[in-house]
């Protein structure tokens, strides 16, 4: 009887390959899965299905993680406003770690006796694919044809043509890989340290003109309306913001970052709601929070953003953070409004129940009726002392050398 192997399936180059290889040269019995965290259409995902089983599949598998993916991913990084080196929203490395979780499930499952990915040894979603089902599924095989083989693209093709394989093998001048929270763009001008992408490699084209006003309305961190709209779950909020701030051609921006193994990459990334959500999530948190509410969260956040980067996500630290991120959010509910136009946005300001910047506490800059001119005099004698002191004493002791 055949050992059974889980592959996690794209419907691409390498994991075309990888079927054919796995099923004919190794005897396994493929049991393919895609896991769909926002990137691929119905009509998409049909096609790779009926690709997989043209192939030779014994099953093939489609998983709708994109509302499991919020719940378990997303959402955090936006309670943490987690850009990577202030500038990625993690739309890639998130994705691949909610993509092995549910990978690793199926394994389970199916009590396969080995899982394999597509995975070459040059980039970050080896270790990511790889830890987590060290974890999740120990003693389980891990195969990795590409990565093993070292192949080169025309190796894999020539081998897929001599199999009988039809399919478009002409590699696209620009890789894109879309999901729910971005889509990243590589190519020759991202290949080095200098360069932008043209305008036409952008999978999303700048449509609309003139500006338009756009409000988000948050409850307790979450994304829950836009212009009034509601949603029932805050990922088709993601989806429709995108609809509207893609087509101005905002969060278009080239990530440089560090691998897991040690190198540096650039890429480009598009992500309209993402960084619209961000920005509008920060400013409403530096109205209803305390100063070191924010400061604390700021530098846990920045934290579990690179720990998720590095695909950590199995750390129990990550749930400890996970309950800071969401207790912090109690008081974040209000109204954000943002100015959108071609290539940018701003935000205009916010209305919020919790809003801390309320004039019945005093105005910024102007005379106050909560406190006396004497009590700041006091209170800045005080607060000050103990520096006062530390001074005194080194001018003391500076004067008896």
């Amino acid at each position: 009887m055949a050992k059974k192997v889980v592959l996690g399936f794209s419907g691409g180059l390498d994991t075309t390959f990888c079927v054919k290889y796995l099923g004919e040269d190794q005897g396994y019995e493929v049991h393919s899965i895609i896991v769909n965290t926002g990137g691929f259409s119905d009509e998409e995902l049909k096609k790779i299905e009926e690709h997989a089983y043209k192939l030779g599949v014994k099953t093939h598998t489609t998983v709708n993680a994109i509302q499991g993916y919020y719940d378990r991913i997303i959402k955090y990084l936006i309670y943490g406003n987690v850009l990577k080196n202030n500038t990625y929203p993690l739309s890639v490395s998130a994705e691949r770690l909610s993509q092995a979780l549910h990978i690793a499930e199926h394994v389970q499952k199916l009590k396969a006796d080995a899982v394999a990915h597509g995975s070459t040894g040059a980039g970050n979603d080896q270790v990511r694919f790889d830890m987590i089902f060290h974890i999740l599924i120990p003693g389980v095989e891990i195969i990795t044809p590409i990565r093993d083989l070292k192949l080169s693209r025309e190796a894999e093709i020539d081998y897929l043509k001599g199999k009988g394989v039809n399919m478009n093998f002409a590699k696209a001048v620009y890789s894109i890989n879309k999901g729910l929270w971005g889509t990243s763009v590589g190519g020759k001008e991202t290949l080095s340290s200098k360069g932008m992408l043209p305008e036409e490699a952008w999978p999303t084209q700048v449509t609309k003109t003139g500006s338009e006003e756009v409000k988000l309305s948050f409850e307790k961190g979450e994304l829950k309306k836009i212009n009034d709209k509601a949603f029932s779950h805050p990922t088709e909020a993601i989806q429709y913001l995108q609809t509207i701030a893609g087509a101005y051609g905002v969060g278009r921006d080239i990530h440089v970052g560090d691998t897991i193994i040690g190198i540096k990459g650039r890429v480009g990334f598009e992500a309209a709601a993402p960084m619209v959500i961000l920005k509008a999530h920060h400013a409403l948190e530096k109205h209803v929070l305390t100063k070191w509410q924010f400061n604390w969260k700021d530098q846990l956040a920045q934290f579990y953003g690179n720990w998720l980067h590095e695909g950590q996500i199995m750390d129990p630290v990550m749930r400890d953070i996970e309950a800071y991120l969401e207790n912090s959010q109690q008081h974040v509910t209000g109204d954000v409004f943002i100015h959108l136009q071609p290539y940018r946005f701003q935000v205009i300001g916010i209305e919020s129940s919790y809003d801390l910047m309320s004039s019945k506490f005093g105005k910024y800059g102007e005379m106050n009726s909560g406190w006396s001119g004497e009590d700041v005099r006091g209170f800045s004698k005080i607060f000050g002392n103990q520096t006062s002191i530390w001074n005194s004493v080194k001018e003391d002791n500076e004067k008896g050398k």
